[in-house]
């Protein structure tokens, strides 16, 4: 089966970044433990409020059914997230394992 990775990435505003950690905490723990997704977040090194968060799905079924089999507290802490990103909004790449 093919894994699939699914990546966000955006810019936080300087002045949201200590409330964006907190919900970025928050919104960790409850997909990894409640959701049971396996989710991360990085911030790009040398670039100051430059974030990236990773889903990794085991397979393409997996990630197709990703935004199904989310609870409306995941929908919501994900929703929220916009409110700390800069001007040039996110962008989202998918990744397909070939070998």
């Amino acid at each position: 089966m093919a894994r699939v990775l699914f990546t966000i990435s955006y810019g936080i505003k300087p002045e949201a970044r200590a409330a964006y950690e907190t919900h970025i905490v928050k919104l960790k723990n409850h997909l990894t433990t409640v959701a049971g997704k396996n989710y991360s977040v990085f911030e790009v090194k040398g670039k100051k409020d430059q974030f990236m968060e990773l889903f990794i799905a085991e397979s393409v079924e997996e990630f197709d059914a990703l935004e199904d089999n989310l609870d409306p507290e995941s929908e919501a802490l994900i929703a929220q997230i916009e409110e700390f990103t800069d001007e040039n909004g996110m962008k989202y790449i998918t990744y397909v394992e070939k070998v």
